[in-house]
């Protein structure tokens, strides 16, 4: 039976992982931070059927003895300070997790196993002001934000371990992929949730910043496949996982609020402050590189994506009143 260990087990990624992994007949392994609480609500339903062990990409020991303890045959590194917002507040945590993590983590494997396989997940943060597009491998990066600047590093590095030690090491560059898992502070999420909430009466307005910011949105079951399948070549590469299509925010918020029978224009408030200091204006990628030696193909569309989100957010709204907890934001 192989084995996996995911770090970053416990957020939307993760969690679809972990269960496709499952799927395939593994033995999954995930890593936590220790906490004062526990929040395991995305793995839940799958808590019975994997182990977790407590490390930290700030504490190279943790990291070296949870491999020792696991032997993976596959580490798939998807911890990280995500919500790219926070990276300006908080630049140095940012680059601790989401760049100097990565070489941790590398360097963990690299003294425990070398044979392990390593996947990095990379970000089209990395793109930023982007030089073409759409955008592919070989398109030069420009990051736009701190968490940007940090994945870069994250993907470098990544890269010199498998050209220096021999490592079978892969960075998957994925563009924006949301699903009902993924957290109340990105747009996707914040739009779908308001929705809900306004449709069911518990909410007025919803305050967003740029609705032309442009992206390149899939659904996150499709895009774990993809980290799966770059882990069972015989050459380690590195890839972009995307759709090909753009939208932009305010096309977001129309199928969002379209689907549940509201004019968006009555609802939605611009505010300043939701602005980025630094925008990525338009992402686009092109995974015709995954598509031809990989085999990936995306197979949930934009409308059916949101639709998704939508009918989870109402069905937790809505449990939310029948709990007493409608004021709940």
């Amino acid at each position: 039976m192989k084995r996996a260990l995911i770090t970053g087990i416990t957020g939307q990624d993760g969690s679809y992982l972990a269960e496709w992994l499952l799927q395939q007949g593994y033995e999954v392994h995930g890593v936590v931070r220790r906490a004062s609480t526990e929040n395991f609500e995305r793995i839940q339903h799958i808590r019975d059927r994997i182990t977790l062990h407590q490390a930290d990409l700030l504490d190279q020991l943790s990291l070296i003895s949870v491999l020792q303890k696991v032997r993976p045959h596959e580490v798939y590194n998807l911890a990280a300070m995500s919500f790219v917002p926070t990276s300006w507040v908080q630049p140095v945590l940012t680059a601790e997790f989401t760049a100097l993590g990565v070489t941790r983590m590398l360097e963990a494997v690299r003294l425990v196993d070398p044979s392990i396989r390593f996947y990095q997940a990379s970000s089209s943060e990395m793109f930023g002001k982007v030089k073409e597009c759409p955008q592919d491998e070989n398109t030069p990066f420009h990051p736009r934000s701190p968490y940007g600047v940090a994945k870069v590093y994250g993907h470098w590095i990544t890269v010199n371990y498998r050209e220096s030690y021999g490592m079978f090491c892969c960075s998957g560059i994925l563009f924006n992929h949301e699903s009902p898992r993924r957290g109340k502070e990105f747009v996707t999420r914040k739009v779908t949730y308001a929705a809900a909430r306004i449709k069911l009466g518990l909410q007025d307005k919803l305050k967003l910043g740029n609705l032309d910011a442009r992206r390149d949105w899939g659904y996150a079951g499709d895009y774990v496949r993809a980290m799966w399948l770059m882990l069972q070549q015989d050459q380690p590469d590195d890839y972009v996982i995307a759709t090909g299509e753009m939208h932009s925010v305010r096309e977001l918020v129309e199928v969002a609020f379209d689907y549940v029978g509201l004019d968006w224009e009555k609802y939605v408030e611009i505010d300043p402050a939701l602005l980025r200091p630094a925008e990525v204006d338009l992402l686009c990628g092109n995974a015709a590189k995954a598509k031809r030696v990989l085999g990936w193909e995306p197979q949930v569309s934009f409308t059916e994506l949101i639709h998704m989100m939508v009918d989870a957010d109402l069905k937790r709204v809505q449990k939310e009143i029948a709990a007493g907890r409608s004021d709940d934001c």
